[in-house]
């Protein structure tokens, strides 16, 4: 069974908690073996014009590379990752920690935790005081 419509499911409460204002971040981690690339960190960001953006910043052992998508755009690059090298995807909010995890057999679940941030992120809160959410 493919992980693909439990991640849909993650990325839904992804956005909804961009829409709703909760959004503190977003990181995939737990990678499987030694692998190059580390971790990946999902930060909103408002470029020119207050549009809204995803920064995914990909660390490195050696080097981190950030590049800005969409948020259609950060799913479909942030998909990929999932299973090879990466077995979670931590979304923290101000309500929640929902965690998308591949277990050995790589079955997919979603687990709800207390939250771990208090405040939404900077830019999160800047576009509720802006009116863009």
């Amino acid at each position: 069974m493919s992980f693909q419509p439990v991640f849909v499911q993650f990325w839904e409460r992804v956005k909804e908690s961009i829409k709703k204002g909760t959004y503190a971040k977003l990181t995939l981690a737990k990678t499987i073996g030694d692998t190059e690339l580390k971790n990946i960190y999902v930060r909103p960001i408002l470029l020119e014009n207050d549009v809204f953006s995803l920064s995914l910043t990909a660390r490195y052992k050696t080097e981190e590379i950030e590049s800005f998508h969409s948020l259609d755009e950060a799913f479909l690059v942030l998909t990929p990752y999932l299973n090879n090298p990466f077995l979670t995807a931590l979304l923290f909010t101000t309500e929640n920690d929902i965690t998308f995890k591949l277990n050995k057999k790589r079955v997919a679940s979603i687990i709800e935790q207390a939250p771990t941030f208090k405040h939404a992120s900077d830019v999160i809160i800047e576009m509720k005081e802006k009116g863009i959410i």
